[in-house]
């Protein structure tokens, strides 16, 4: 489905089911050089299960045009943006990754548009190796095979996979490679650029849930763990998982997601 966001289109996945605004809302939001599509079995379940769902393409990703935000401020702008122009009066927020930090900036920034706060893979800060970062600055293919290598568990080389005849390492770095030139390395330095202080955290006055894989490589799971500590009242899930929880282990972060939501 498109709407018109800043005044330019956007789109956003609607779960499979007519969007409709008077429903509780739910909006998810991807990480860096993705779009809605990893969130597919979550968005699809919710939208069929009494929720209005709304799985984002931010700006430059997927089959949302424009140019890409270059900050996490603006990314979360342009989510309160996207609320609004949806019609919506206030909806859920579930990021991962930069996503999650889109999230929380959102939750920060514009607290009358949001209910409640999931952020799965997350840390705060959220560091990129200078390694990573050169080579996504470079359109090197070695930035988007770092991506989809450290963005999942070692055993996912093995090609196990909770989905049935998917090739987690390989769908990931053909969803990476579809991605525009100099997303990648706009993604990450916003990430790495993102500062919030323990007094920001503390204005956090919503129900919110962090999620963490026991085996994730990008955002360590005792980084999670730090982070939800920083949230006031924050609940907690760990999940038997890398970073790509959504496709990893798509069960178990419905289950959390729907406990919460």
């Amino acid at each position: 489905m498109r709407f018109i966001v800043q005044g330019y289109p956007a789109y956003a996945y609607t779960g499979g089911r007519p969007f409709d605004p008077s429903a509780r809302g739910v909006l998810f939001i991807h990480g860096a050089a993705f779009d809605h599509s990893v969130w597919q079995w979550q968005s699809r379940y919710f939208a069929h299960h009494g929720f209005s769902v709304l799985a984002v393409d931010l700006p430059a990703h997927g089959r949302s045009p424009g140019r890409a935000r270059a900050t996490i401020e603006a990314m979360a702008d342009w989510i309160a943006a996207f609320v609004d122009a949806a019609g919506l009066e206030r909806t859920a927020l579930v990021g991962h990754s930069m996503g999650s930090l889109v999230a929380l900036q959102c939750a920060l920034a514009h607290p009358q548009r949001v209910e409640k706060l999931a952020l799965v893979g997350t840390s705060f800060p959220m560091p990129v190796g200078e390694t990573f970062l050169a080579a996504a600055h470079d359109d090197d293919p070695a930035g988007l095979d770092m991506e989809a290598v450290w963005g999942h568990t070692r055993n996912a080389m093995l090609a196990t996979s909770a989905v049935p005849g998917a090739n987690l390492l390989g769908a990931s770095r053909s969803l990476n490679g579809r991605a525009r030139a100099g997303v990648l390395y706009t993604d990450l330095a916003a990430c790495q650029a993102w500062q919030m202080s323990q007094e920001g955290f503390a204005r956090l006055a919503l129900p919110t849930l962090v999620v963490a894989g026991r085996r994730d490589q990008m955002t360590p799971f005792k980084a999670a763990q730090a982070a939800a500590a920083m949230l006031p009242g924050a609940r907690f899930a760990a999940l038997d998982a890398g970073h790509s929880m959504m496709s990893e282990a798509p069960r178990d972060l419905l289950r959390v997601l729907r406990d919460f939501l």
